[in-house]
């Protein structure tokens, strides 16, 4: 997407490597015209004398770009932990953010108590592989104590040239000391939708964040489950978990794909243009079709108005955990070509007036995750003693008879009906595994299922 030199909406968290926009309306919006805008006269001046003393008394000597840079960061980082001054790179990152491709380890992340703190991975990264989850919190980068550092710096260091590794020193709730996990950076190509077929009818999209064609990927995916399935689907499994969000129309478009009219979401801030509204037009891509949303404590503030959304309208049935509660927008401000602020500026809600800031969206009903081995250990691998007859070369048995053509025939047949038994065979062990794999998407398909037989039952 084509950023503007004007301001800009985010309802994504900083991350690794990116951070999700949308375009908006003018910088001339947050013109206050009331007495507001009177320079306090004095605080600066207090600001020029502590300026004038870092440069004539500091035991170093320090840039006059270093200590601007500097002053505005903390200004903005002690307004809230989504608020922040994009240098040069942190910039640049966020203009090519929503094209799906960027550098880095591939988690989405933000700031707490001083600390580095997981949103979500995203999906086949770096991050997600060498096994960072939602929650954690980053205390070291390599040899470098995230403590004191800004989150712009501490992203700074986790970006890299691919290939090249950093340890993560992590602190998990339930582990009893911190860890460290090795996490090799690469670069990131996410591929925000993906689609498959869970049963007989029923289909599965997983949204992995909200980049500037999300919208158009659902849309894409739905249809191809609907050419899979040879008919219309019975119902649709939404996956939103550990999505940190990102652009706030792909968040609408998305609801507004499942919904036939009304309200989506709307905000409220302090300036007029603040305030926005955001309205359903199109029809249900579903046609009615009863729907589940699964998420998590990952799925952040573009998912949470999704979720909110489909809650509010009883569209949907949100399965799963209490989501994270970003319920604030981020207005990004260009200062020049190369830097901005992006700055906290409305709050949004649901389409009923709720306010997810800080509380999440309550799931309709909740499903803890859980980890089922079927009675085995996780390292225990089913092995099937060997035959003579599986062994290459081995001698017949003499008493085989030679196989006639008639014989060679209905083996023939068999081997087709076989077929279509292992495939059965084949679509029944996925159907059982996906208790083992993913317990929460198992309950939500069951869920759907059930939601399917009561319409059919009215």
């Amino acid at each position: 997407m084509q950023i503007k030199m004007n301001k800009t909406l985010t309802t994504g968290i900083i991350a690794g490597a990116i951070i999700g926009v949308a375009s908006t309306a003018s910088l001339s919006v947050f013109a206050f015209k009331d007495n507001r805008t009177a320079v306090p006269l004095e605080q600066l001046r207090k600001f020029t004398e502590v300026y004038m003393r870092i440069k004539r008394d500091y035991v170093e000597e320090v840039d006059d770009k270093s200590l601007i840079s500097d002053a505005i960061s903390g200004m903005l980082t002690g307004l809230d932990p989504h608020s922040a001054y994009l240098d040069e790179d942190a910039f640049t990152e966020l203009q090519v953010g929503t094209s799906g491709e960027f550098g880095g380890l591939g988690i989405e992340v933000g700031m707490e108590n001083g600390f580095v703190k997981v949103i979500s991975p995203i999906d086949d990264t770096p991050a997600q592989k060498a096994g960072i989850e939602a929650g954690d919190l980053i205390i070291r980068l390599d040899d470098k104590p995230v403590k004191g550092l800004t989150l712009s710096e501490a992203v700074k260091i986790m970006r890299g040239k691919p290939g090249a590794p950093i340890n993560l020193m992590v602190v998990r709730e339930g582990k009893d000391q911190p860890f460290t996990i090795k996490v090799v950076r690469d670069i990131i190509k996410v591929r925000s939708v993906k689609q498959r077929m869970l049963d007989d009818g029923f289909g599965y999209v997983r949204i992995s964040s909200f980049q500037s064609k999300t919208t158009q990927g659902v849309a894409e995916g739905v249809a191809k489950l609907v050419e899979e399935n040879k008919g219309p689907l019975k119902g649709l499994v939404l996956d939103l978990r550990n999505n940190p969000g990102g652009v706030l129309n792909g968040a609408v478009g998305v609801s507004d794909l499942f919904l036939r009219s009304g309200k989506v979401v709307y905000t409220e801030g302090r300036v007029e243009d603040a305030v926005m509204r955001y309205d359903a037009e199109k029809g249900d891509i579903l046609d009615s079709a009863p729907l589940v949303v699964l998420v998590n404590q990952g799925s952040a503030s573009a998912s949470e108005i999704v979720a909110g959304a489909l809650q509010d309208h009883k569209r949907a049935l949100i399965v799963g955990v209490k989501t994270f509660g970003k319920g604030s927008v981020q207005t990004v401000l260009p200062i020049d070509r190369s830097t901005a602020v992006k700055l906290t500026t409305a709050r949004y809600f649901t389409p009923l007036g709720r306010s997810i800031q800080a509380t999440g969206i309550e799931p309709d009903i909740k499903v803890e995750p859980l980890q089922l081995t079927n009675g085995k250990k996780e390292t225990e691998e089913e092995f099937q003693p060997l035959s003579e007859a599986d062994l290459t070369g081995h001698l017949e048995n003499p008493e085989e008879k030679p196989k006639s053509a008639q014989d060679v025939a209905n083996e023939a047949t068999k081997d087709e009906e076989k077929t279509e038994e292992e495939k059965k065979k084949i679509a029944d062990a996925q159907k059982e595994n996906l208790v083992v794999e993913d317990y929460q998407l198992f309950e939500a398909l069951n869920v759907l299922k059930s939601m399917v037989l009561a319409k059919q039952l009215q």
